[in-house]
């Protein structure tokens, strides 16, 4: 009997996550980062969700996901969606999550073959207020 998931060829998955670091494959981040369901991970820039700007969610636009799984940190936060409307006018999903269920969300989409992205911010100690 098999006890280790699937995993499909090339695609991310986020083994770990702790409130100050997440795992991506075998690489630590301590940082706010950009999962795209296949490809690299990228640095996102941010440390919070008052931080955001237009252009931290214009960036993912390149990476064109059919959805965008948004971890807001240790707590469910909500973003005003002016900030991500260039997402909505191009018909890309967003749900947002504190960002542990963001990463467990995110694996299963990924799992599934979807072409998801996790913007998942990992707030430094001075963010968290």
């Amino acid at each position: 009997m098999k006890f280790q998931p699937e995993r499909a060829e090339g695609v991310n998955v986020i083994a770990r996550h702790e409130p100050q670091r997440l795992w991506v494959n075998a690489q630590v981040y301590t940082h706010s980062v950009l999962v795209p369901w296949q490809g690299a991970v990228l640095d996102w820039g941010v440390t919070s969700v008052d931080a955001l700007e237009v252009s931290h969610f214009e960036r993912i636009l390149e990476l064109q996901p059919a959805l965008v799984i948004f971890g807001s940190g240790l707590k469910l936060q909500f973003v005003k969606p002016a900030l991500y409307r260039s997402l909505i006018e191009r018909g890309i999903g967003l749900e947002t999550m504190d960002t542990a269920a963001a990463c467990r969300t995110y694996n299963v989409l990924a799992s599934e073959g979807r072409t998801v992205v996790g913007a998942l911010l990992m707030p430094t100690p001075a963010a968290q207020g």
